[in-house]
């Protein structure tokens, strides 16, 4: 699915395209035929992890000596496109691969990048980052979990709500505060295997507007015992500058989404008006979804090669916060503006949810508010001036 015919970018190299074609035949077989269901059920299987990561599909920029496959983030870029271009886009890898396994290869020990990563890349561990509270929101400066020293480790209190990946996440990268006392120099990231920890609970699945089948849940941590080396890195009070460091490829792969998300809407929209009819002739044939269709094709197209600029910075490792906060709010601004016009050429059958247009009009909705608002983008770009 090409809808913006433009030239491959400078980072999009040969094994690139291979991986193109083997992510996008792998989704095809494996994950199109069921996404149906799984928006009915509102959850997909847990195997859905184990599937991607045998097929090379997580990860895919973790050191092969850590289980990943060696490459970069533009192997990533490659496959979030993907799972966005075959409508997966309730598929928490993006986090698990871009967000949760740089934290760890970044800031974890040498034992901690070794215990974790290849259970990351083959599935076994989903991971998830706890960060936002009931009460904080985008405010990370204001978590009020705590985790408190206890004989050689920690006690872990506290609560989390909006946790992509939260029913099936057994790995849980969480915000906490080591020092209450120390604003952002006191918090810390700790690391929470799941599985058999006594005190942790997962709460509901939320209902959201959209994501259907994304699990998102709130999560309870209630006087859960840590050792000592599930701190992540090797010492306390970093947390935030960890966080403030990933987060311009956090907003970078939101951007991915919502310019993939747009580049389905565009072609969706054009195979139907190309079919269906009224008063006599094409829709296509009307000079107003012409015009519409034409406005839609360039927003995207521009929107596609300020993220392929974005990519290619950020591979060579000169991304900048900024520019990563304008690409963030712009695309997504823009993919809401454009998937918007695209529902309206599909009359009544766009607000059909059987119409895959209606479901990215939903789901587009929330690239707007996380990984921060666009609001804070703006606040931060203004910083800039």
């Amino acid at each position: 699915m090409d809808a913006l015919d433009l030239p491959r970018p400078a980072w999009m190299t040969e094994d690139l395209v291979l991986l193109e074609e083997q992510a996008r035949r792998f989704m095809a077989d494996e994950f199109t035929p069921n996404i149906d269901r799984w928006h009915e059920a509102g959850l997909y299987e847990r195997e859905v992890w184990t599937k991607a990561g045998a097929a090379g599909l997580l990860c895919a920029a973790m050191p092969e000596e850590y289980g990943g496959a060696g490459g970069s983030f533009a192997h990533e870029a490659v496959i979030n496109r993907e799972y966005s271009l075959s409508g997966f886009d309730t598929f928490g890898a993006p986090l698990h691969s871009g967000i949760v396994a740089p934290y760890i290869l970044h800031y974890g020990t040498e034992e901690q990048k070794k215990r974790w990563l290849p259970k990351l890349a083959t599935g076994e561990l989903v991971g998830a980052i706890a960060m936002t509270e009931p009460g904080t929101g985008s405010d990370l400066q204001g978590v009020r979990t705590k985790a408190e020293k206890s004989g050689n480790g920690y006690v872990l209190n506290g609560s989390k709500t909006f946790i992509t990946n939260g029913q099936h996440a057994n790995l849980i990268v969480v915000v906490a505060k080591t020092d209450a006392s120390a604003g952002a120099k006191g918090t810390s990231l700790m690391v929470v295997e799941t599985d058999d920890a006594p005190g942790f609970r997962r709460g509901r699945k939320l209902a959201k507007l959209g994501m259907d089948s994304a699990d998102t849940s709130e999560l309870f941590f209630e006087d859960v015992r840590l050792p000592a080396e599930n701190l992540l890195g090797t010492e306390e009070g970093q947390g935030f500058y960890q966080l403030m460091k990933e987060l311009p490829q956090e907003r970078l792969i939101v951007a991915v989404h919502a310019v993939a998300m747009m580049e389905r809407a565009l072609a969706l929209t054009v195979d139907y008006v190309k079919q269906r009819s009224a008063f006599g002739k094409k829709i296509i044939e009307f000079q107003n979804t012409q015009f519409e269709l034409a406005e839609c094709k360039t927003e995207a197209t521009i929107a596609k090669v300020f993220l392929d600029h974005c990519i290619g910075q950020h591979i060579e490792g000169k991304l900048d916060t900024v520019t990563a906060s304008m690409a963030k709010y712009k695309l997504t601004d823009t993919q809401g503006r454009v998937i918007d016009r695209c529902l309206q050429l599909f009359g009544g059958y766009g607000y059909m949810d059987e119409y895959p247009i209606s479901r990215l009009y939903r789901d587009a909705r929330v690239l707007r508010i996380y990984a921060g608002t666009n609001e804070i983008m703006k606040l931060l770009i203004a910083r800039s001036l």
